[in-house]
C-alpha cells in the first residue's frame, strides 16, 4: 500500500480543492514540474487513493431539495441477509450515501427528494420492501451548516 508523503498530501489537498486543476497548475501548485507531478496522481489513483472525480451539484438546483437522514435497524443480521439489504439500499438511486454502523442503529442512510410526498413514496415503495428491516427512524435536514469538505490532511 502506498503511503502519501509529504508531497502526495499537497497534491491531494489541491485537487480536493479543486480536481479539475490542469496538471500544470497543480505542478506550480506543489513546487513539482509537470512530469514527476502527473507521475504522482496517477500513483495516487493506482494505489486507490484517489478514488475519482466528481463534480458537486446543488440538490436544489437540480430539484431535490429534500434531505432525509434515515437509520435502519435489522431483525437479523446473519451474511445473507445483510448482503441482501446492502444490495437493495445501493441500487435505490434517491439513496446518496450509505453507512454500516455501530451501536442500537445498523445503518444510516442520506437520502434526498424532491418533495416529502416523494420521500414518502420511496419509503412505501422501497424501504419498507428491503427484507428483515425490524425499524426505520427518519430525520429531515432544514439545511447545510457545514457542506461534505476536503478531508484533513496534514502535510507530513
Amino acid at each position: 500500500m502506498h503511503s502519501p508523503d509529504r508531497i502526495d498530501c499537497l497534491i491531494l489537498r489541491e485537487l480536493q480543492q479543486d480536481a479539475r486543476l490542469t496538471n500544470q497548475e497543480l505542478a506550480d501548485r506543489v513546487g513539482l514540474s509537470p512530469s514527476p507531478c502527473l507521475r504522482r496522481v496517477r500513483q495516487l489513483e493506482q494505489a486507490g487513493i484517489i478514488e475519482g472525480y466528481r463534480a458537486v451539484v446543488s440538490p436544489r438546483a437540480v430539484d431535490l431539495p429534500i434531505t432525509a437522514f434515515v437509520r435502519l435497524r435489522l431483525a437479523s443480521h446473519e451474511g445473507a441477509t445483510v448482503d441482501a439489504v446492502e444490495e437493495r439500499l445501493r441500487a435505490i438511486p434517491h439513496i446518496v450515501e450509505a453507512h454500516l454502523l455501530a451501536g442500537d442503529w445498523d445503518y444510516l442512510v442520506r437520502i434526498v427528494t424532491s418533495s416529502f410526498d416523494a420521500y414518502e413514496r420511496l419509503l412505501r415503495e422501497h424501504l419498507r420492501a428491503i427484507p428483515s428491516l425490524a425499524s426505520i427512524d427518519t430525520t429531515f435536514a432544514f439545511g447545510v451548516t457545514k457542506p461534505v469538505s476536503a478531508l484533513p490532511l496534514d502535510a507530513r
